[in-house]
C-alpha cells in the first residue's frame, strides 16, 4: 500500500464522502486507491472551480471540503478559493503534490515547479505543510482537523513529494480521528458581561458567521435579552424572516447604524465587525461609543476594528449556552420593549427599500415556487440587493463570495458543490454575465456529475456595478463594457437546460419544471427586465 493510497482509506475514515480535483501527472497516485474507496470524484474544469465547491460543500455541510491538487499551476489557480475561504473562515483541506524531496527549491526547471511551493500558499492557509515521511502523514492529518473541529476554521494546505506519494505504507495503521473541543468561554467573564446586559438601556445584539451551528441558541439568546438584532451576511436565517427583533444585514444603513450609536451595551458574537458586513457603502461611518462586548473563538480577533470593553475568547454556541444558563427564558413578542425598537427600525428601513420593487418581486417569485432554496451567489446586483432584502428561516441558505475577499466566479462552482452536500435542497447561483464568464466551464462539471442547480443569470452586458462606480467618481468608463456572447446558447452547449424569464409567471414555471439532473440557466436582463 502507497502514502496515496493510504491517505485516501485515512480521509475515509474521518469521514469525506467528496474529493474535487483535476488528475495530472504529478497526482495520479493520489488516485490509486480512490475506486476502492466510498469516496465520490467530482472534476472540475479549473483547480479555482474545485476550490470554490468545496467552499460551497463546506458551508452547506460543515465538514471539510477536500481537494487533490496537482504541483505548480494546479496550486497557483486554487489560491483565490482558498483566499474566499481564508477570508470567511471555511474549512478546506487541499492535499497536493510537490516535486521529490532531492528535487525542492533547486530551480533547474523541473515540471512544475515553484521555488517554494508551500511557503506561496501559507497566506491563504492557516497552515500549510510539507510532508516529509510516510510516517508524518496522521499527525498532520490530525492538526489539519485540529483547525477545522476547534479553532477558527480556515484552509489547511498537506503537501506531497511525489516520492512520497509512492513510498510503501503498508506498515501504517488507521487512526482513529482526534476529538477535539472547541474552547469554552471564562465563566467569570460571561457572568460579567450579563451584568452589563442586564443594566443596559439600549441593548444591541450583532451576529456574526462564527455562530453558525447554533441557530437555537441564537434565537432563544435575543428572547431572552429581548434585544434587537442584526446578522451578518453569513449568519442569515439565525434568525427567521418576520421575527420581531430581527434588523436583518443592514449594519451599512442609517436607521441600523442610528441604533448602534445610541446602544449603550453592544454584544457582538463571532462576528469580525469588517466593513463588508457593517460599511459597504465605505464612509466610515459605522460607530459602537457604548460598551462593547465581543466574543469571538479568535483571540486576535477580538482586538481588530472595535476594541472591545469586554473581551471573552471561545465558541460562540458554547457562550451562548452559558448566557442562557444565567438568564431567563423567553418568548419573542412583537410587544417587548425591545421588538418595540426593533419596530421603528423596521419601518425606517421599509421606507428606505421603497425604490427596490423589482428586486423584492424577483425574490418574493422565486421563494414563492421554491421556499426551501438556497442561494449560492456571486458579486452582482442580485446579491447585493438580496443581502439587504432577503430573510430566511434557517442558517446555511444564504451565502456569496460579496463578503471578505470578494472575489468573482465563485457563485456557480460554490453551489455545486452546496448541492452535493444536501441534493434534496433547491439551490440558486446568483450570478452576473461578468462574473459567469469566470467559471463558466463549470456548467459541463455540473452536467457531468448530474447535480441540478438554478443558475439565475442576471445579465446587464458587462461589469455595471463597477461601470456605475467609475461613473459615480468622474471617471469615464473604460474595461467595463464587455462582448457578452450568448449565454444561453452556451449553457445549452454544455447541456444545459436555458431559458430568458419572460415575466414572473414564466419564471416560476421555470423554477417549478427546473430539472433534478442538470443545470437550469435562466436569464433575466437588467435593461429590460421580464421582458421579451
Amino acid at each position: 500500500m502507497t502514502c496515496g493510497e493510504f491517505l485516501v482509506k485515512q480521509l475515509e475514515a474521518w469521514g469525506t464522502d467528496t474529493v474535487f480535483g483535476i488528475p495530472g501527472v504529478h497526482t495520479v497516485e493520489l488516485y490509486r486507491g480512490l475506486p476502492a474507496s466510498r469516496i465520490r470524484h467530482i472534476t472540475p474544469r479549473h483547480e479555482q472551480g474545485a476550490g470554490f465547491m468545496a467552499d460551497g460543500y463546506a458551508r452547506v455541510s460543515g465538514k471539510p471540503g477536500v481537494c487533490f491538487i496537482i504541483t505548480g499551476p494546479g496550486m497557483t489557480n486554487i489560491l483565490t478559493a482558498m483566499g474566499q475561504a481564508y477570508a470567511d473562515s471555511i474549512p478546506m483541506l487541499v492535499i497536493s503534490s510537490v516535486n521529490e524531496r532531492e528535487r525542492l527549491g533547486l530551480g533547474k526547471g523541473y515540471l512544475h515547479e515553484l521555488p517554494n511551493q508551500r511557503a506561496m500558499v501559507a497566506g491563504v492557509s492557516a497552515f500549510s505543510h510539507t510532508l516529509m515521511s510516510v510516517e508524518e502523514l496522521p499527525s498532520v492529518l490530525a492538526r489539519a482537523y485540529a483547525v477545522f473541529d476547534s479553532e477558527r476554521p480556515r484552509p489547511v494546505h498537506i503537501e506531497l513529494p511525489l516520492d512520497i506519494i509512492t513510498a510503501d505504507a503498508s506498515h501504517m495503521q488507521l487512526v482513529n480521528k482526534p476529538q477535539v473541543l472547541r474552547p469554552a468561554p471564562n465563566r467569570t467573564l460571561i457572568r460579567e458581561a450579563l451584568g452589563l446586559l442586564r443594566s443596559a438601556e439600549g441593548p444591541l445584539l450583532l451576529l456574526g458567521g462564527g455562530c453558525v451551528g447554533a441557530q437555537a441558541e441564537a434565537r432563544s439568546l435575543a428572547a431572552a435579552l429581548d434585544t434587537p438584532t442584526a446578522l451578518t451576511i453569513n449568519a442569515k436565517g439565525l434568525l427567521p424572516a418576520g421575527h420581531p427583533l430581527l434588523l436583518g444585514s443592514n449594519q451599512s444603513l442609517e436607521p441600523v447604524r442610528a441604533m448602534a450609536l445610541e446602544a449603550d451595551v453592544v454584544l457582538a458574537i463571532g462576528t469580525e465587525l469588517g466593513e463588508t458586513d457593517y460599511d459597504v457603502v465605505f464612509d466610515g461611518n459605522f460607530k459602537l461609543p457604548g460598551r462593547l462586548i465581543r466574543i469571538d473563538i479568535d483571540s486576535q480577533q477580538l482586538q481588530r476594528n472595535f476594541i472591545p470593553h469586554l473581551a471573552i475568547q471561545g465558541d460562540a454556541r458554547l457562550a451562548m449556552r452559558m448566557l442562557l444558563a444565567e438568564l431567563n427564558p423567553g418568548e419573542a413578542s412583537a410587544s417587548s420593549p425591545g421588538a418595540q425598537r426593533c419596530a421603528a427600525v423596521q419601518r425606517q428601513l421599509a421606507e428606505g427599500f421603497s425604490g427596490w420593487g423589482h428586486y423584492r418581486q424577483l425574490f418574493e417569485c422565486i421563494l414563492t415556487a421554491l421556499p426551501e432554496a438556497r442561494f449560492v451567489g456571486d458579486s452582482t446586483q442580485t446579491v447585493y440587493s438580496g443581502n439587504h432584502l432577503v430573510e430566511l428561516d434557517g442558517e446555511r441558505r444564504w451565502f456569496n463570495s460579496s463578503t471578505g475577499y470578494g472575489t468573482l466566479g465563485y457563485g456557480l462552482p460554490a453551489a455545486i458543490g452546496a448541492k452535493l452536500a444536501e441534493p434534496s435542497r433547491p439551490v440558486i447561483s446568483l450570478m452576473g454575465d461578468g462574473g459567469l464568464q469566470f467559471t463558466l466551464p463549470e456548467l459541463a462539471s455540473a452536467v457531468e456529475a448530474g447535480v441540478g442547480i438554478i443558475v439565475l443569470l442576471w445579465n446587464n452586458s458587462g461589469y455595471g456595478e463597477i461601470k456605475r462606480y467609475m461613473q459615480r467618481r468622474d471617471i469615464t468608463p473604460i474595461g467595463v463594457d464587455i462582448y457578452t456572447p450568448d449565454l444561453l446558447a452556451i449553457a445549452r452547449g454544455f447541456g444545459c437546460v436555458a431559458e430568458r424569464a419572460r415575466d414572473h409567471a414564466h419564471l416560476a414555471q421555470l423554477l417549478a419544471s427546473a430539472p433534478h439532473d442538470r443545470p437550469l440557466l435562466i436569464e433575466v436582463c437588467e435593461a429590460a427586465p421580464f421582458h421579451p
